[in-house]
């Protein structure tokens, strides 16, 4: 009878009339993407113990897809829900995910929305530490590679001038380059910047895939990666999020590892503590970094 009329079960409904769910929800912008895979992981690991199942959605750089997300999780009833923001350009609209009346938990870039339970890295410490290292190698000339100066990177970007200025050394807007999030455009546009600039010795790269694409970059300009900046034509490479490939290519690339594993697992708890009702106080962790040092630099 009830197919009959048209009825569809309301999955949301059936669960707050039952005061339970086994679904929490994570939508990420591309779940392909080395860092987000390790924050699913993380996520899945911790609910799967306590009991729940992953929901797990692809958002890209749509926020109407983001949105239609949320609301495909909301009518199948999920419990929570974590999610990445897609960019700086989703300022997105709060009110239309907290309509749903969900615990939600915003991974790795804040809300603007500060009611919304935070978990997420230190870049700008992150970016710090590693230029850190590369000066106390003796390093004078450090470029930085990646992301946009609208989006996240801009705590790293911050991190990496500000440490330049604490040593005394000269900040180069020509030496900061902007590329896509690819090893074949970080490949280009680290070759090009060194041929321009052949006085650089040292390159920060944004994320995984722009510190394994400058590989190939440093090698088509002419150059050889290594910790040796006295030995003209060797350039020290450090990437953000570290990556299982960054043991694996010749030489080992050094990483400032954020931990992006850990933020799943603990964005997992704060969804469950907000599920149990033990907590309803805004939130907000900051995971710090950790220097893994390899041959790279």
């Amino acid at each position: 009878m009830r197919r009959e009329l048209g009825y569809i079960r309301n999955r949301a409904a059936a669960n707050l009339r039952s005061n339970s769910s086994e679904i929490i929800g994570l939508i990420l912008k591309d779940i392909s993407d080395p860092y987000y895979a390790e924050v699913a992981a993380g996520l899945s690991e911790e609910i799967e113990q306590q009991g729940y199942m992953l929901f797990l959605a692809q958002s890209g750089d749509s926020q109407e897809k983001f949105e239609k997300c949320v609301l495909t999780m909301a009518r199948q009833g999920v419990g929570g829900i974590a999610f990445c923001p897609i960019g700086e350009s989703q300022q997105f609209n709060v009110e239309n995910l907290k309509q749903h009346n969900l615990p939600m938990v915003c991974i790795s870039r804040a809300s603007v929305d500060k009611q919304i339970d935070y978990v997420g890295p230190d870049n700008m410490y992150a970016a710090k530490l590693a230029t850190e290292h590369l000066v106390k190698q003796g390093h004078r000339r450090i470029a930085y590679v990646g992301g946009a100066s609208s989006s996240l990177c801009r705590a790293e970007r911050i991190g990496y001038c500000s440490t330049l200025m604490q040593f005394g050394l000269p900040f180069k807007p020509e030496w900061v380059v902007e590329c896509e999030k690819s090893q074949a455009s970080a490949a280009q546009t680290v070759q090009q910047l060194l041929l321009e600039h052949p006085q650089i010795t040292a390159v920060l790269c944004h994320h995984s895939s722009t510190a394994l694409g400058a590989v190939y970059g440093i090698h088509r300009a002419g150059r050889s990666i290594g910790k040796d900046q006295f030995i003209g034509e060797q350039v020290s490479v450090i990437g953000f999020d570290d990556v299982e490939e960054a043991e694996l290519i010749e030489p080992p690339l050094t990483f400032v590892n954020s931990n992006a594993r850990e933020m799943g697992r603990q964005a997992a708890k704060r969804l469950i503590n907000q599920l149990k009702q033990e907590d309803s106080e805004p939130y907000s962790l900051i995971l710090p970094p950790k220097l893994i040092v390899r041959e790279s630099a």
